[in-house]
């Protein structure tokens, strides 16, 4: 089994020193630069370029500058997806966004992890688990997301958080470790006009 399968299987790979997984992420890099020297205006180059990173994302994708990713392939992104300035993402495993998910500045979302025995961390050595956001989902400027978590639809993580657990769908989050504080009890819409 090569390094890339391992890295899919989320066994222990070598991130470092294998040629294949070092030639996927320099492609990355070299995308996320292009895309980050992209003026605000040049939305199909930006989309364009996206479509060309990303597994899969809409039309209506919104990615601030500056973004970037580990190796995109691994990256998959719903309907009406909004990301503020500095988004970071580690996609050694699969990562999908739903449809509607807002994100707030600076945060990172790793599906990297690495052993605790330092000779395998040394030899390049780590491990990729999957993330899932469901729909709807807000997350709070600041927040890390970990390797393995899922986040249920219409959820919501607090600014600063740090996601080490799933947090069921449709609650409030927040914390270091983030925990599930309330239900979103569904309130009569305000309308302002």
């Amino acid at each position: 089994m090569i390094d890339w399968e391992k890295m899919a299987s989320g066994l222990l790979y070598d991130a470092n020193f294998d040629p294949a997984v070092l030639e996927a992420r320099d492609r990355a890099q070299d995308l996320c630069m292009d895309y980050n020297q992209l003026r605000s205006t040049q939305k199909a180059e930006r989309l364009a370029l996206l479509r060309s990173l990303l597994a899969a994302c809409g039309e209506d994708i919104v990615i601030e500058p500056p973004f970037f990713v580990d190796y995109g392939c691994n990256m998959r992104v719903g309907k009406a997806f909004y990301a503020n300035h500095n988004l970071v993402v580690l996609d050694g495993a699969p990562i999908t966004f739903g449809d509607h998910v807002f994100i707030g500045p600076n945060c990172c979302f790793t599906t990297a992890g690495h052993p605790l025995d330092p000779a395998q961390r040394n030899a390049g050595l780590e491990y990729a688990k999957p993330i899932t956001i469901g729909n709807n989902v807000w997350i709070g400027m600041g927040v890390q997301v970990l390797p393995g978590v899922t986040i249920g639809d219409n959820a919501v993580i607090g600014a600063g958080s740090v996601v080490t657990k799933d947090i069921p769908a449709g609650m409030l989050a927040y914390g270091v470790p983030c925990r599930p504080i309330r239900e979103i009890a569904a309130k009569p819409r305000r309308v302002i006009l």
